[in-house]
């Protein structure tokens, strides 16, 4: 999978980008936005486990935020399954010298666009730490809908912590009525 951003891309992970993961991912500031399962510090030991993981992923959900040169971020979907089969919660990640430049707001309109049209979904959601206004914002201006706070529904880093839940439903869904 390949989408262009612009000066920026979206694609497949490569065996070859364990040490960008590891120089990017490595960031107290990108892993206490994230869940646990994204390690501090980040070695390119836990990058080579993440892509190895992502290597057996079928279908591939999740991709790299590149530029022409190196891997600069993370997207990805977790799929749901029973009656959320249809439903599936974005993550992202990006380094923090790439912040502040619309790089990731572009790729979540992008990379939703292409899993609505590529994958059997009809919702795919987001929930970020109710402190975290940038990743919120990022939600915003690609077009995701606020929908609510989760209070306390998360512990992360020694707190408990409300989430805000922000989705995106596919075009032509209406809720309630029975299409999806």
């Amino acid at each position: 999978m390949k989408i262009t951003l612009g000066e920026y891309i979206i694609r497949d992970w490569g065996k070859d980008d364990a040490p960008a993961i590891a120089q990017y991912a490595n960031n107290r500031n990108i892993a206490m936005w994230l869940r646990d399962r994204f390690p501090f510090p980040y070695t390119v030991y836990d990058a080579e486990g993440f892509l190895a993981a992502v290597s057996r992923q079928d279908p591939r959900l999740s991709f790299a935020v590149a530029t022409r040169g190196e891997a600069i971020g993370g997207i990805g979907l977790d799929m749901g399954s029973d009656v959320y089969r249809f439903t599936a919660e974005l993550g992202y990640w990006l380094g923090e010298p790439f912040w502040g430049k619309g790089i990731m707001s572009g790729a979540i309109v992008r990379f939703t666009a292409w899993a609505f049209e590529h994958l059997e979904l009809y919702r795919i959601y987001a929930n970020v730490f109710a402190s975290n206004a940038a990743s919120a914002r990022v939600l915003e201006k690609a077009g995701y809908e606020f929908e609510g706070r989760l209070r306390a529904s998360v512990f992360k880093n020694g707190r408990i912590l409300d989430q805000l839940l922000y989705a995106k439903i596919k075009d032509g869904i209406s809720p309630g009525d029975g299409n999806a």
